[in-house]
């Protein structure tokens, strides 16, 4: 049951159409997925997509859908999907991405808007942060699993990010942790742990994580805040004070489509912000998907804060060289070797000039492998990223797929050494080839039961 307060702050702020809102809680959440274009194009992936699903308007390459086990299958197992609720989506697809921007996602776990900003990416780089451990793993793993090559991830509160970033980032989002109030009609603890006292405290660590946030923007560039709340205080009031605070920034509107799927930002009395309509509402009862907030802020000048950092990259030793440098070139068709480096105890590979800073990072770029003595251990994110580049290859059918996953060999007709395995031509994960044998590589953790 709904908290009385909730609904009747709800019935104020809707008017007209509060009796359309709560008749959404009686429908049943939907689902919906991200083709990941990293691996596959949307093009190709329609060809085999065995989930269905209506596309949605304003997210590229996304679609509702109703197909048990999804999270299962072996297209999600190889990083071809994304599932995010709609809704979610609403937020990065309302801002253009360019292919060579900087991008910094402050509360990224479990990585959506993460991953589906990378996307967008080409030569550009995504520092993706999220402060509590557990959750910042599970963000790692999923973009590994997406098989993103320039990004950085880090586990850290904004405050020590600040010491090391300067205003260097074309993008900065701020999914703000919040009262949880669009996530009701499928996540009852939400509903129990709602409070006005709640929202009130989200509002304030919202205007704190801000504060740090818009020291990160280069000029020009844009912050992105976004909650899945429907309260004014965490959204417009929160975006009006801020606005007011920081007079180099600017509320400015979305993408055309996400605008045609939410509604207008709500006045309040004591608004400040003319333009506050710019900011969007994401309704159940207006489009299919759970509760969301999205204001797009611009930065128009800035004071050019510079941090100067340690490089948290490492030169190989001549043995390390030897010892990488060989079981890449018997395994890559092609690389870089300017790429390669070494991070704490991994071999990386790192394409972009960015200076990683040291104490706070969990991941960066793609993780090679180790060394362990005289050879290279590799890293399943070695294949996931770089498994099409592999001299050595195999395609796997549905059935060799899901037997694989559950960590069994695979027979094949390939030359001895490690091969990238894969399914409608995109990376599943790794083996080792041993006289007609694939010792199967796939992370224990990771295989189905």
């Amino acid at each position: 049951m709904l908290p009385a307060e909730f609904t009747s702050r709800m019935k104020n702020l809707l008017g007209d159409d509060y009796d359309k809102f709560i008749a959404s809680f009686d429908e049943s959440p939907v689902r919906s997925f991200r083709v990941n274009t990293k691996k596959i194009s949307e093009k190709d992936f329609i060809t085999i997509n065995p989930f269905g699903g209506e596309k949605i308007s304003y997210a590229e390459g996304a679609y509702y859908f109703d197909y048990d086990g999804i999270g299962n299958h072996p297209y999600h197992h190889a990083g071809m999907i994304y599932i995010q609720d709609p809704a979610a989506m609403s937020a990065v697809a309302s801002v253009d991405i360019e292919p060579d921007w900087k991008i910094l996602d402050l509360c990224a776990a479990p990585g959506g808007k993460s991953t589906q900003a990378a996307s967008k990416l080409e030569n550009g780089l995504l520092v993706s942060n999220e402060i509590i451990p557990s959750r910042c793993k599970i963000l790692t793993g999923n973009i590994e699993r997406m098989g993103i090559r320039n990004a950085i991830t880090t586990c850290s509160d904004v405050k020590r990010l600040s010491n090391l970033f300067g205003e260097e980032f074309d993008l900065v989002i701020v999914d703000a942790p919040c009262s949880g109030e669009g996530m009701f009609r499928k996540d009852e603890t939400a509903i129990n742990e709602w409070s006005t006292a709640n929202v009130n405290l989200c509002a304030d660590r919202q205007d704190e994580i801000l504060s740090y946030a818009k020291d990160f923007v280069c000029e020009g560039g844009y912050l992105l805040y976004s909650t899945c709340t429907y309260s004014p205080e965490e959204n417009e009031m929160c975006i009006d004070r801020f606005l007011a605070e920081n007079k180099n920034f600017e509320l400015v509107e979305v993408n055309e489509n996400v605008k045609k799927a939410t509604a207008d930002g709500v006045f309040f009395d004591g608004c400040k912000t003319e333009n506050i309509s710019f900011c969007r509402r994401f309704y159940p009862h207006v489009s299919k998907g759970e509760g969301q907030f999205v204001a797009l802020l611009k930065k128009t000048n800035a004071n050019y804060i510079n941090i100067k950092r340690e490089n948290a990259l490492e030169k190989l030793s001549k043995a390390e060289e030897k010892i990488v440098f060989d079981f890449l070139d018997s395994t890559l068709v092609s690389y870089d070797k300017k790429c390669v480096r070494k991070y704490k105890d991994s071999i990386v590979y790192f394409e972009s000039d960015f200076v990683v800073p040291k104490g706070i990072a969990f991941s960066c770029g793609v993780t090679i492998g180790t060394v362990q003595k005289n050879y290279i251990l590799p890293h399943h994110q070695f294949f996931m990223a770089m498994g099409k580049e592999f001299r050595r290859q195999i395609e796997l059918t549905h059935d060799e797929a899901e037997s694989y996953l559950k960590g069994n060999t695979i027979p094949c007709q390939c030359e001895n050494g490690w091969a990238s395995v894969l399914i409608n031509g995109c990376t599943l994960g790794g083996v080792k080839v041993v006289n007609g044998t694939a010792k199967n590589h796939y992370p224990k953790g990771l295989r189905k039961n």
